[in-house]
């Protein structure tokens, strides 16, 4: 499989792009730094927001993937997260290519039904933009891109660099929690979990969970 992963060098995008080589992938990097985030994969310099650029880059790929985050500089990242998603989409379907996989956020999923997390009154201030960006890039997916097999793909609560395990649940539009309480996904089994889907896509047209 051909895919280009943009936003390749995040810490989610890098163990994205090393889990999809590691399984035998053709795998081009995107970054607005251009870096390559594995020895060996091809790397290139862009950015999502430009839809022209986009369908250039994902000519001929069987599946493009989105580990883009919404700008963290202090300002409203709604509308910036949007634009960026909209023009994504924009220059995936002027390539032809049908398969976008998506990093998606933890806040958006419901911890009550119909209530995402970033609703709940406890939900931390300091993340609450970000999970608003997610909440609205969701939902334009949700309302606006019938004709792509696109999957947003929602870690747990806390997610960080750790074991690749491959134990790991998939759920729905609900928080996943573990015997414990806590809701928590490793980098590296969410890529494992994110990779599955590009090959074998069992969630199109919506959205699903990672987590221990």
């Amino acid at each position: 499989m051909k895919l280009v992963l943009f936003g390749a060098t995040g810490m989610v995008g890098s163990r994205i792009a090393t889990e999809a080589s590691a399984r035998g992938h053709q795998v081009v990097a995107v970054s607005r730094s251009g870096q390559s985030p594995v020895p060996g994969i091809a790397a290139t310099a862009a950015d999502a927001s430009d839809p022209a650029k986009v369908a250039e880059l994902v000519a001929g790929a069987d599946a493009v993937a989105s580990a883009c985050v919404p700008p963290r500089d202090g300002s409203d990242p709604r509308e910036p997260f949007l634009a960026l998603n909209q023009s994504l989409v924009d220059g995936v379907r002027s390539a032809g290519v049908r398969r976008l996989v998506i990093v998606g956020g933890a806040g958006t999923l419901e911890v009550a039904p119909g209530r995402p997390a970033c609703e709940h009154p406890d939900f931390p201030d300091a993340y609450l933009p970000e999970a608003l960006a997610h909440r609205d890039t969701l939902a334009f997916y949700r309302s606006d891109v019938e004709d792509l097999d696109w999957t947003y793909v929602s870690p747990a609560a806390e997610i960080a660099p750790g074991e690749r395990t491959g134990e790991f649940r998939i759920g729905g539009d609900r928080m996943l929690f573990d015997a414990e309480g806590n809701s928590r996904i490793s980098a590296e089994d969410y890529a494992m979990a994110f990779v599955d889907q590009l090959e074998m896509p069992v969630h199109p047209h919506g959205r699903m969970s990672v987590a221990y």
